[in-house]
């Protein structure tokens, strides 16, 4: 039961918050609006300023928002317009901490799961390929996030992942050959195994041939195979970037996989220091009991009773301290807490 006056003011709260941001996403949708390469600056700042007067979270939440009804439609958004609205991400994430572009970026990774699964018609898959591949030319997210997406397009294969392949090799191709030459290369062979074998599988033939011949122009190094390719903007903004952002991009860098960003909930957000969890417990409870009462089962009374006087009243601080009053060396304590 609520009382009158306490769900009042409840009320009173609620539709205060609800003003609040909806004050906030009007502030930050017209600075979005506005934003184009000379006036980054500007708007960068008062994004920073946005993040210090209110709180992370509703800042997080209404940024990607926006970002995503920005970026993410049914037709091909302007390569441009992409680049700047990531860029003022990676700013942020830079300027302000990690859990901005963390946010974001977990919002596009689902989504772009999501709408990969189904059979979307329209170019969403292809913007939000578009955001996360700036997102690691801006050096907001490590080239392992690309690579666990090109394996997942290369095991999946069909006419729709080779057209999201060449289009996200387009993009980073030339970077993920210089962050990890070994992991291109093997992803390469794979992706020459799998034509080889479906070759069958496809009446038209010139899309393969043609990602592959991408690939082995990306091997080689010659930028001159693969047409289109323009690395001037992407590097014009990096510029940019480097005088806007108060530290250097590599230590901010999140490292972070596929998997990992896809069960978020289930896991824990380990990349992002700080962040508070509440969902499922990541071992086994039934297991986790059996361990501690085997180990509580092998000592004698005498060590049990000194666990009582010292006040280990669960049944996990008692089986650690058994464990660590029991053994030989620092290595056999070690071996059998984890075990």
């Amino acid at each position: 039961y609520v009382p009158p006056q306490v769900r009042k003011s409840q009320e009173i709260l609620d539709d205060k918050k609800r003003e609040e941001l909806g004050r906030l996403k009007k502030m930050v949708n017209g600075l979005i609006n506005r934003l184009s390469e000379p006036n980054l600056p500007s708007i960068s700042g008062q994004m920073e300023d946005l993040y210090m007067a209110n709180s992370r979270k509703d800042m997080n939440e209404t940024l990607t928002d926006i970002l995503m009804n920005a970026c993410v439609t049914a037709v091909a958004m302007p390569s441009r317009l992409m680049m700047e609205h990531v860029l003022l991400v990676s700013i942020l994430h830079h300027n302000v901490g990690v859990e901005v572009g963390a946010h974001f970026l977990e919002a596009v990774v689902k989504k772009f799961d999501e709408i990969c699964k189904s059979d979307a018609e329209g170019k969403e898959c292809e913007n939000l390929l578009a955001l996360i591949a700036h997102l690691y030319n801006f050096h907001v997210v490590h080239s392992l996030l690309i690579f666990d997406i090109l394996k997942q397009l290369v095991s999946a294969f069909t006419e729709k992942e080779i057209e999201l392949i060449l289009f996200l090799l387009k993009n980073v191709g030339f970077s993920l050959r210089k962050d990890d030459a070994l992991a291109l290369k093997e992803l390469i062979t794979e992706a020459q195994r799998k034509a080889n074998t479906a070759e069958k599988k496809f009446q038209d033939q010139t899309r393969v041939r043609f990602m592959l011949e991408t690939m082995l122009a990306l091997r080689n190094n010659d930028m001159r195979k693969i047409p289109g390719y323009d690395p001037e903007p992407v590097e014009r903004l990096r510029k940019l970037q480097r005088t806007l952002v108060h530290s250097s991009g590599k230590e901010t860098q999140l490292r972070v996989s596929l998997e990992s960003l896809l069960s978020a909930d289930q896991v824990g957000r380990w990349w992002i220091v700080g962040s508070s969890w509440s969902g499922a417990p990541m071992i086994d409870d039934t297991n986790k009991k059996t361990q501690q009462k085997l180990h509580i089962g092998k000592v004698s009374s005498k060590i049990m009773e000194l666990a009582r006087k010292q006040r280990m009243n669960t049944d996990i601080r008692r089986s650690i301290f058994c464990v660590l009053m029991t053994s030989e060396d620092f290595l056999d304590a070690f071996e059998k807490l984890l075990g």
